[in-house]
């Protein structure tokens, strides 16, 4: 099974579009607030740590381990905003050989001192586990058991050490680091999907009331390609450039029935008044003495019957009025060619599939019997098949005539153009089967098509949706 992707409607494809184009957006909002959020903590950690050197770098220090008696715990330093950086004078620097120097925040802290004043010699940053500095740890274990609650294993601390000139002693300052701010994070990922839903939401209720007229009118479009009827039109409705098209469209369908409308009268008419005088002239024949001029005169009559005929059927097509029914094509494509084979034409049935489908069976009956007429005319036999390919039925009609230069094909579907020049019904007629057999292939939703097969003849593919 494929999954689709890709929507097919507009209003998938637009939804899908601007929902994409917003969550990249929302994304990278939320990336740089998230970064900005970092970084305003990180300059918040730094500027505790120079005004408290500042402020308490020299009889708020004690030696070693005395200060840290007095420390407090890591944990409630940073809460509200207002950080207790511990302080301590050291005669060596307490930095690790295997700790990394945190270059980025050595630069920082020292233009941060130097706005203040202070002119140092030596800066070095580091950033180690709590778990490793006995200086905040005993404190930190003290603070999590009087909680009962916390994990320190984690947590880590910021080390900045500094002296003024060489030989003098380190002032040390430390600064537990906050474990990250899941619930400053989770509310920006709130935020940020409320926003995307809201906002996708009014897109999608915007975009419906753009396309929700566009498809009852591409509905409307399909209805009226199929029966012509004018009844049933939509009111304009939606946004002012679509009640317009709806407009316009209900405007040309007006036009286009009435224009239908009389057509039909005019052929209607056209039809009484010329089939009555034939009729006459096939009676006044019979007067005729000579029996060879009769039958020519008959014949002349009667082609030019058969020819109105075409011309009348072609122009009924598009506007059947026959309903659909549910036929068995193969046993309808069997009793024509049976027809063919009890008058001796060299007509024969091949493998057929039993396919049930609604049809409107008069008019698919002559559709397949013109395509037989002209592989019997061009090509001296007719082969006849019918298979399910896919959602299609097929119904093929071949021979083994000489063909159709490649050129001409298209051309043959033109009212009154015949492979064979003249008008004669013997030798082809007045070249309007292939018109008339591809009128009612589209009538049925479906397609005609000719092409030359490798081994010799035609092959004449009457293509019919099965749905």
């Amino acid at each position: 099974m494929t999954v689709r992707l890709w929507p097919r409607s507009l209003l998938g494809q637009m939804l899908l579009s601007v929902a994409g184009a917003l969550l990249i957006a929302q994304g990278i909002s939320a990336v740089l607030l998230w970064r900005a959020e970092e970084q305003r903590r990180e300059t918040s950690i730094l500027n505790a740590i120079a005004f408290r050197v500042i402020g308490g770098s020299g009889a708020n220090t004690a030696h070693g381990h005395d200060h840290a008696r007095r420390a407090e715990p890591p944990e409630r330093a940073h809460r509200g905003g207002s950080r207790r950086i511990r302080l301590e004078r050291s005669p060596t620097l307490p930095i690790r050989a295997n700790e990394v120097r945190q270059t980025g925040r050595e630069k920082a802290l020292a233009a941060i001192l130097a706005d203040q004043g202070e002119q140092l010699s030596d800066l070095v940053v580091v950033e180690r586990p709590l778990a490793e500095d006995p200086f905040l740890l005993e404190r930190a274990r003290r603070w999590q058991n009087a909680r009962e609650g916390g994990d320190i294993r984690n947590r880590k601390l910021l080390l900045a050490a500094m002296r003024e000139a060489p030989g003098k002693d380190w002032i040390v300052a430390r600064v537990s680091l906050p474990e990250g701010s899941p619930r400053g994070l989770q509310s920006l990922l709130v935020q940020t999907v409320l926003l995307y839903i809201i906002l996708v939401g009014l897109l999608a209720f915007l975009l419906r009331r753009i396309t929700r007229p566009l498809a009852l009118l591409t509905g409307r479009v399909e209805h009226f390609a199929r029966t012509r009827e004018a009844a049933g039109q939509l009111q304009p409705h939606g946004p002012e450039d679509v009640r317009r098209l709806i407009a316009a469209h209900n405007a040309m369908e007006d036009r286009i029935a009435a224009l239908l409308a009389e057509k039909d009268v005019m052929l209607g008419a056209i039809g009484h008044d010329l089939k009555t005088p034939l009729a006459g002239l096939r009676i006044r024949i019979e007067s005729v003495e000579s029996e060879t001029e009769r039958a020519k005169m008959a014949a002349t009559v009667e082609d030019i019957t058969r020819t109105l005929d075409d011309i009348l059927s072609l122009a009924r097509v598009g506007r059947p009025s026959d309903p659909l029914q549910k036929t068995e094509l193969s046993a309808l494509i069997a009793a024509i060619v049976e027809g063919y084979e009890d008058l001796g034409e060299n007509a024969e049935l091949g493998e057929t599939d039993r396919i049930v489908m609604p049809i409107r069976e008069t008019w698919l009956r002559r559709a397949v019997r013109n395509l037989i007429d002209n592989a019997l005319r061009y090509g001296g036999n007719a082969w006849v098949s019918l298979h399910r390919e896919g959602n299609e039925a097929v119904i093929r009609i071949t021979d083994n005539g000489a063909g159709i230069p490649a050129a001409q094909i298209d051309g043959l579907f033109e009212p009154f153009a015949r492979g064979e020049p003249s008008r004669n019904r013997a030798t082809g007629g007045a070249g309007l089967g292939l018109t008339l057999a591809r009128a009612i292939a589209e009538q049925h939703g479906g397609r005609l098509t000719l092409a030359n097969r490798p081994e010799g003849g035609l092959a004449a593919e009457l293509r019919l949706p099965l749905g």
